[in-house]
């Protein structure tokens, strides 16, 4: 094993251009992938807290048997949790928000009908759930906040997809980089090889330099990331709590550190995977 980490290390040194050429595109993209893992674990934070305030209202007419349609509502896909407020109650809760409530009612009596609440299992539910209650009979009109909620599903849709499509962008080219570094490095060694391959040597002796220098390039890459990625959003979140508190930003370590992980990993399997896949279509392509 000394043998083959030397000659990885020689390798990574001999063709040093490309060497630096991989590093930077892995660090680059693993930076990238750790930013959007980031974003996507805080925008479904604030997916969550939506979810946890939006609220599907549908106002019921004067002859409509409330707790009917509270039974047909429970069933609707979609549907996590709903329940009937009489009207009494409602008028309660606004003299309570509102106490000049009170005073209209004793004039005119209680405007309000009864009400079903429904609580959706995922904002993007809201609409679908909406509409179908919307159609059952004896519901007058329904109220879900659809330009807060619409808006913001699309928004933070977009933010997720478009992260996730750069970072597939970028892991083709990482790949590609360290296809490139090894058949570079393996063809400077051509000579080498076939000396190796005429005195008997296996495909797996010939293979290790180059499967160590993958892991390596994997290895130091993820280091690099990692030490720009956590002091960095670290600092990032200490300053987005303190000056907008209204986001709920991740900041415990029981939640970053499997996430921060994992994108180390990926970063090592990367190069595992690229060599692997480049020192076999070479030495094929040999015979």
């Amino acid at each position: 094993m000394t043998y083959h980490f030397r000659q990885a290390l020689l390798a990574m040194r001999g063709n040093l251009t490309a060497t630096l050429g991989t590093l930077t595109t892995m660090t680059l993209t693993l930076l990238m992938l750790g930013g959007v893992l980031l974003l996507t674990l805080n925008v479904n934070r604030t997916l969550e807290g939506l979810e946890s305030q939006v609220e599907v209202a549908a106002f019921l007419e004067g002859d409509a048997d409330g707790a009917a349609l509270l039974g047909r509502v429970e069933v609707l896909p979609g549907v996590r949790e709903a329940r009937l407020v009489s009207s009494e109650e409602v008028l309660a809760e606004m003299t309570r928000d509102y106490p000049s409530t009170a005073e209209a009612a004793g004039l005119v009596g209680n405007p309000f009908p009864d009400t079903l609440r429904v609580r959706v299992g995922r904002v993007e539910d809201s609409r679908p759930v909406a509409e179908a209650v919307a159609k059952l009979p004896g519901v007058d009109d329904v109220e879900y906040g659809a330009g807060y909620v619409d808006q913001a599903v699309r928004t933070l849709t977009t933010v997720r997809a478009a992260g996730y499509g750069l970072v597939a962008l970028l892991f083709a080219g990482t790949l590609l980089s360290i296809l490139n570094a090894v058949r570079v490095a393996m063809y400077a060694r051509r000579k080498e090889i076939s000396v190796m391959r005429l005195l008997g040597a296996t495909r797996g002796f010939i293979r290790t330099p180059h499967v160590i220098e993958g892991v390596l390039l994997g290895t130091l890459s993820s280091a690099l990331a990692l030490a720009v990625l956590a002091p960095g959003y670290l600092a990032l979140a200490e300053r987005v709590a303190t000056f907008a508190p209204v986001f709920p930003v991740v900041q415990d370590l029981d939640t970053l550190l499997p996430l921060l992980g994992a994108v180390a990993m990926l970063g090592i399997l990367t190069g595992l995977a690229g060599s692997l896949f480049a020192t076999r279509r070479y030495l094929r392509e040999l015979e």
